[in-house]
């Protein structure tokens, strides 16, 4: 409260917490209509927010400091605010843009999830914000609809044509479980997975090697789906098999074809884990499927780094049970399945092995399962 009022001269009404996550599997499937195995994490950001009557929407970012900026709601565009506070601004527009009764309003934005390490920061902020505001202004929406704001806000205001995983994860999620979402019907399961009942530990793998993905590379292998697509008469790649690939690689020139392959085998190892998951099969065993991912997201997508590949190599050295990179890549984090109890020799071998190859050291934290938006104290 005392960083809002030394903001705004105020207290905040309310405030809400929006959880990063983490990505156990299903890489570059959500915006192909596939199928993907999220979960919360401890991490996250809190938006505190306080109404107004005079039509200003004024943000303030604890980690980026300054003044608050402050901008008319009618002249909410994309493209009038950049940087971080982009991501909270654009789901005031986007309210605004379904017609909702949207006012002035001031909101603080406060969070612990490492920015620039894949674990989804932007959709924490824009999940926040959301959930804050549809309780401020008493907008009754429903978990998805909030789930659909906040992407909106990314795809369209912010400019980064992400899925719905992210923000998905970040509402819809509860503790001890991951989020088994069909990404084409919106249809959601939990699905329980305790790592510490079973003597282990999911790591996160920050590779302190930000990721940029507005840049472009994320969009071209979403075009490149598109593409693919088109060329082979179905309305996503979802709806491909294996039995598909020999015609896709006939038909496509080869990089396109092996794009297509990632997002084809990446789903049928979404399903292998959920079936393995509700076969109560040991957790060590959806290891070799986390490994597969990683080697078809940096052999097939072409979507890896030095850094990632790095930390993967080294925590499987290190005798992780499996371990991918997460995220849209080209930096970011990774995360590793390993025995509890090895935690420090892993950190300790990843951290080698990259200062060996004279890249920064990682940092290497565990997270569990943990729940999604919720009211919080202000």
């Amino acid at each position: 409260m005392t960083g809002f009022a030394e903001a705004f001269g105020r207290t905040p009404d309310l405030a809400w917490h929006a959880p990063g996550r983490i990505n156990l599997i299903g890489e570059h499937t959500d915006y192909n209509d596939g199928f993907v195995l999220p979960a919360a994490i401890p991490y996250g950001v809190t938006a505190q927010v306080a109404a107004r009557t005079d039509g200003l929407v004024r943000i303030v970012s604890a980690q980026l400091g300054g003044e608050p900026a402050e901008i008319p709601l009618d002249a909410l565009a994309p493209g009038v605010v950049g940087g971080g506070i982009a991501y909270v601004a654009g789901v005031v527009w986007e309210m605004r843009r379904r017609g909702l009764p949207v006012a002035g309003v001031d909101i603080r934005i406060d969070g612990d999830v490492p920015p620039g390490a894949g674990l989804s920061s932007s959709a924490a902020m824009e999940c926040a914000t959301a959930t804050a505001l549809d309780d401020l202004w008493s907008l009754g929406l429903d978990p998805l609809t909030l789930v659909e704001i906040a992407r909106a806000a990314e795809n369209d205001f912010v400019g980064m044509p992400c899925g719905a995983m992210d923000q998905a994860a970040s509402v819809l999620s509860t503790a001890g479980h991951a989020l088994f979402l069909d990404t084409r019907a919106m249809a959601t399961r939990q699905v329980p997975i305790d790592p510490a009942a079973a003597g282990l530990e999911l790591l996160v793998i920050d590779t302190r090697a930000p990721h940029r993905l507005v840049d472009g590379e994320y969009a071209r292998r979403r075009r490149s789906c598109a593409e693919a697509c088109t060329a082979l008469g179905v309305a996503a790649l979802r709806d491909l098999d294996a039995g598909d690939l020999p015609r896709a690689f006939a038909v496509l020139d080869p990089v396109t074809a092996r794009r297509v392959r990632h997002v084809v085998t990446e789903n049928t190892r979404v399903l292998d884990t959920i079936a393995l998951l509700d076969a109560g099969a040991d957790l060590r065993t959806l290891g070799p499927l986390l490994t597969a991912s990683h080697h078809s997201l940096r052999d097939d997508y072409e979507v890896s780094c030095a850094e990632l590949d790095t930390a993967v190599e080294a925590a499987l050295a290190a005798g992780a049970y499996g371990a991918r990179m997460m995220g849209g890549g080209f930096g970011g984090s990774a995360v590793a399945l390993v025995d509890a109890g090895k935690r420090e020799w892993v950190t300790h071998i990843v951290q080698s092995a990259a200062e060996r190859r004279r890249l920064a050291a990682p940092e290497v934290f565990p997270v569990a399962p943990a729940a999604g938006a919720r009211r919080v104290a202000v």
